[in-house]
């Protein structure tokens, strides 16, 4: 088993100066010195067009170009190579796994993927300058793989394929979008329908109303229906399925037919190794590295990481009225001896 951690990050002002203040803790870290190598093996397969990506950002949620410009500052880099890194416009993204489902007042999720990818950040911003304050794990830094705003709009996202990418937004940025911009499922879905995709995906949004959204999206075409369980499969996009979808069909029925009976009950589902929704296989990219859970009413959520942990519990309510959470590191065992990226050297793609 290897330990792991994610930090938490607070932080309240404006988007300018939380993009500084993440700059400066990234610079000199392993996370960008494993990237540096990882782009030596890899080779962006997707070109940078400042202007394409400023308007893009700017049109769904400004403050978030204005994050760009302080991580830039204090990162003391081409503006290019920001965007390449935490821009989230024209990206590559790779296979994984994820499962999703609500309830009662809440929605929780599995997040599948390698550990070579995860920065192990969990954070809380309120913004000063427009735009929603957000908790919730980040991904490329400026992205949310998962999360809730101060609306209540919670969020998390399924990887279908990436077979002919679009010119679009990579899935955590538009997770970002979505929770920065949206006040409820409503928005959330029209917002969704105007997003540029690059990849192929479904995104789960719930909120205080009780009801759940499932948008798929494609760089083709996206349709909206409602159920409380997603896993790795179109329902109404069936043409845009892969062929393997066994493991993903297995986990849905999983779920479906689990008889929780509270939230506690369907978070055990989720996060216990022995019944059948975690997933061991990290070097497939498809392990379980963190199972979040989020309560729109009672604006609290929890988060584990690895399987057969109790998870760590935030009020929100309170971090909004101004009381920070005195966490500064979550601590996990995940079964891999596979690096991670913002753990240990050699997580670059040398080697496997």
């Amino acid at each position: 088993m290897k330990t792991i951690h994610s930090d938490v990050i607070q932080f309240r002002g404006s988007h300018y100066e939380f993009g500084r203040m993440q700059g400066k803790r990234i610079k000199d870290s392993i996370t960008v010195k494993n990237r540096e190598n990882q782009w030596k093996v890899r080779k962006p397969r997707f070109s940078i067009s400042i202007e394409e990506t400023k308007g893009a950002i700017k049109r769904f949620a400004p403050g978030i170009w204005e994050e760009l410009i302080g991580l830039q500052e204090s990162l003391e880099w081409p503006m290019e190579r920001v965007l390449q890194e935490f821009g989230g416009y024209r990206v590559e993204y790779v296979k994984s796994g994820c499962s999703i489902m609500t309830g009662e007042n809440y929605l929780i999720r599995n997040y599948d993927y390698h550990p070579k990818t995860y920065e192990g950040r969990y954070t809380f911003y309120q913004p000063t300058d427009g735009g929603y304050s957000i908790i919730g794990p980040s991904q490329r830094v400026t992205g949310r793989m998962d999360g809730m705003n101060e609306k209540g709009l919670a969020l998390g996202y399924n990887f279908m394929h990436r077979k002919n990418p679009g010119d679009g937004f990579i899935c955590c940025m538009i997770g970002r979008l979505i929770l920065e911009s949206c006040g409820d499922v409503t928005e959330a879905v029209e917002m969704l329908k105007e997003i540029p995709h690059r990849h192929s995906f479904s995104y789960v949004v719930y909120d205080r109303s009780g009801e759940t959204f499932i948008v798929e999206t494609s760089p083709r075409g996206v349709e909206v229906r409602q159920s409380n369980a997603c896993t790795n499969h179109f329902e109404v996009m069936t043409h845009e399925n892969r062929h393997h979808l066994v493991d993903s069909k297995r986990r849905l029925s999983v779920i479906q037919e689990q008889k929780a009976e509270n939230a506690y009950d369907s978070f055990r589902l989720m996060n216990d190794t022995d019944k059948g929704v975690f997933s061991n296989l990290y070097g497939s990219w498809a392990g379980t590295i963190h199972t979040s859970a989020y309560f729109p009413k009672d604006m609290k959520a929890w988060f584990s990481l690895g399987g057969d942990r109790e998870p760590a519990v935030f009020d929100f309510a309170k971090w909004l009225d101004g009381n920070d959470v005195d966490c500064e590191k979550i601590i996990g065992e995940v079964d891999t001896d596979i690096p991670f990226v913002h753990m240990d050297e050699g997580a670059d793609w040398f080697q496997k």
